[in-house]
């Protein structure tokens, strides 16, 4: 969990069918607070809930003055967001949210919402298998599934 100088945060989402109805969650943990947050969409995709996760839980930490200045350690099982924010975004950007294969960036809406949140802070990006016994990560599941329970 969280040290003293650091800030955790977990996030998953998913979708039951893709596209279909779909839902976030996410964990921050920092010295002494813990945030817990989960939504809903009725009409979307898993690679949008999975950016919907981490991005709203960026918000929700810019809304913590108590964590701010603290390292921050973002944890996804989402191979799409975390190499998507660290590897592929630069070149979409200097290509105007294109591909390389000259194709439009799918979810750019989404990608350019959270690499503005990126830019109010140093994020460390990591990725852990899912459904692999990861608690924080399991948590975040169970979380987007109490939402899909709520809803549908």
């Amino acid at each position: 969990m969280s040290t003293a100088n650091r800030v955790e945060i977990w996030a998953d989402g998913g979708c039951l069918g893709n596209p279909g109805p779909g839902a976030w969650a996410f964990v921050i943990a920092g010295p002494g607070s813990e945030v817990r947050r989960s939504g809903y969409d009725p009409a979307t995709t898993n690679n949008r809930m999975e950016l919907a996760a981490v991005s709203e839980a960026l918000r929700e930490l810019a809304r913590q003055p108590a964590l701010a200045g603290l390292a921050l350690t973002m944890t996804t099982d989402s191979q799409y967001v975390q190499k998507g924010i660290t590897q592929w975004i630069r070149a979409w950007l200097a290509n105007g949210w294109r591909t390389t294969a000259k194709q439009p960036v799918k979810n750019a809406d989404l990608w350019r919402t959270l690499w503005e949140l990126c830019q109010a802070r140093a994020v460390e990006w990591h990725w852990v298998m899912g459904h692999a016994g990861n608690p924080m990560n399991e948590a975040c599941h169970r979380m987007v599934e109490e939402e899909f329970k709520r809803r549908t």
